[in-house]
């Protein structure tokens, strides 16, 4: 394989990936897939990671269920001085051959490594004193098939980070299949990203309910086709109920959250429509975005991860879904205004408002759409 193969850096970590990997912008499946425009999801996954162990108690394990050549779990292992050992599985025995060498490129002994099937994977580390204080799924498309086994292999208190790829389900061109996977479906609309991220989000909160655990998201994601979520466990039953709905007019744009079902706008009294089952409490955890800020400064990443934190803190509080600000535009039959200028004129008109970390044209008000428009208009 070594004529095939090619060594990057990610971070302070040598990689081994397949040089063709590099070269095309579909990364080819054999022999091991690698996407290194993913690099960004891994690096904020570093610096989450680094974050939780600070005050995790427990063996600072880490399971990688579905590694391909094991660029995230060798750098887990290289660079977070704090993981004690990590486990990296996969069913494809040439990247696990990668992964392998990659360790040794980089002199770390932490690694074990195994070729299971995910789920058997997961399920051999079910027992309490085999959990992982840190268990990440990153497959292809879903991962609901496997939140069960991965949320049993997850130390109370520890984090289960999950990556979701099938963007044409989550952003509501299947329906069907969005119902069978993530017990909820989508509406289509600028903020489609957000409501993937809840979706998924709520499909990891209603799996854990049947398991009697609660989750804690403590931090969510999204670049290019890779949708992000991190979020503690806790082995208890949930009293909280952060599920319910997004309400979306596409006549007004006007879009509200609540507990049940409805259709109706309360502004225009079109006809609307419902995203949902879904996740409606907070997305980002304060404490835990503040000290991802500080962590940050450790490592070697891209500079747009401390923008994105920065706006995560900001939007800390807000009401789910944003607005763009085409779309306010639009509406108004104008140009659209600059973000700053339109946050400030709305917080100076006594609504809360702010950045979005998932788009950098959105923003986050307590405001309703006609509200902003009557602000913006004087």
């Amino acid at each position: 394989m070594q004529d095939i193969v090619e060594i990057t850096t990610e971070g302070k970590t040598k990689l081994l990936v397949p040089k063709e990997s590099l070269e095309t912008n579909a990364p080819p499946m054999q022999p091991a897939f690698f996407n290194p425009r993913a690099k960004l999801s891994r690096d904020f996954s570093i610096v989450a990671y680094s974050t939780f162990l600070q005050n995790f108690k427990g063996p600072k394990t880490f399971l990688d269920c579905l590694s391909g050549i094991g660029a995230r779990s060798i750098r887990v292992a290289n660079e977070l001085n704090m993981i004690e050992k990590v486990f990296i599985n996969d069913v494809n025995p040439s990247a696990l051959e990668l992964a392998k060498n990659s360790a040794m490129l980089n002199n770390t002994a932490k690694c074990e490594f195994s070729e299971n099937e995910a789920c058997r994977f997961l399920s051999l580390h079910s027992k309490r004193e085999n959990r992982g204080a840190i268990v990440d799924i990153d497959p292809f498309g879903s991962p609901s098939r496997y939140l069960d086994c991965g949320i049993r292999a997850t130390s109370h208190g520890g984090l289960l980070s999950v990556t979701a790829t099938d963007l044409p389900v989550l952003h509501g061109l299947y329906n069907d299949a969005c119902q069978r996977r993530y017990y909820g479906i989508p509406v289509r609309t600028e903020y489609g990203n957000e409501i993937a991220l809840r979706l998924i989000l709520g499909c990891v909160h209603l799996v854990a309910g049947r398991l009697d655990v609660k989750i804690v998201p403590l931090f969510v994601q999204n670049n290019m086709h890779y949708y992000r979520v991190y979020v503690k466990i806790l082995v208890k039953t949930d009293s909280d109920d952060s599920m319910g709905y997004i309400i979306h007019c596409k006549t007004c744009g006007h879009r509200r959250v609540q507990k049940e079902k409805n259709n109706a706008c309360e502004i225009c009294n079109a006809k609307a429509e419902s995203a949902g089952p879904l996740w409606i409490g907070e997305i980002h955890d304060k404490m835990f975005v503040d000290s991802m800020l500080s962590e940050q400064t450790k490592f070697t990443i891209d500079k747009s991860c401390e923008k994105t934190l920065l706006k995560c803190q900001k939007e800390i509080g807000m009401p789910p879904s944003f607005f763009m600000l085409d779309e306010i535009a639009r509406k108004m039959r104008d140009a659209p205004k600059s973000l700053e200028k339109t946050i400030e004129k709305l917080q100076k008109s006594g609504f809360n408002a702010s950045p979005t970390s998932l788009n950098p044209s959105g923003f986050k008000t307590s405001a309703r759409i006609d509200e902003i428009i009557q602000v913006l208009k004087n």
